[in-house]
């Protein structure tokens, strides 16, 4: 049997600050959480993927400084430009937008970037191989 990717873990500075910005902006809630202080730890998962992916958040971590140039990022996809233009709105009324919106050709299609409390870049996508609305597409190896 092939693996099973399950749990994407970092740790973060401000737990409560993390938690909030991906309920706010990506859905996400809280399935389970435990520990007080440096040692509590939240797992977040989109509704109704509870059991397929969780995101775990570590209280305790350094504070993270971005470095340019790096393009590490958390990736979510969303079902029209228009909810892309949305999300930046909200994130540049609440100082948090990283990209405006742009077009970028197949297979990164458009998107914006926000900036999470902990220093990460989140991406909001429309038209990508992957997530809702994704369009067929050719894997390196076949079609999917």
């Amino acid at each position: 049997m092939a693996p099973v990717f399950t749990h994407l873990a970092l740790h973060v500075a401000d737990l409560d600050a993390c938690v909030a910005f991906y309920r706010r902006f990506c859905g996400l809630r809280v399935t389970h959480e435990r520990g007080r202080d440096e040692e509590r730890v939240a797992w977040l998962a989109e509704p109704g993927r509870e059991r397929d992916l969780v995101f775990v958040l570590i209280a305790g971590g350094p504070p993270r400084t971005p470095i340019e140039g790096d393009f590490g990022h958390l990736g979510f996809a969303l079902t029209s430009r228009r909810e892309v233009d949305a999300v930046a709105a909200d994130a540049r009324a609440a100082g948090c937008l990283l990209w405006p919106p742009r077009e970028e050709p197949y297979p990164v299609g458009y998107y914006c970037g926000l900036r999470d409390p902990d220093g990460n870049a989140v991406e909001f996508s429309h038209g990508q191989p992957l997530g809702p609305g994704a369009p067929d597409f050719t894997f390196a190896g076949g079609r999917q």
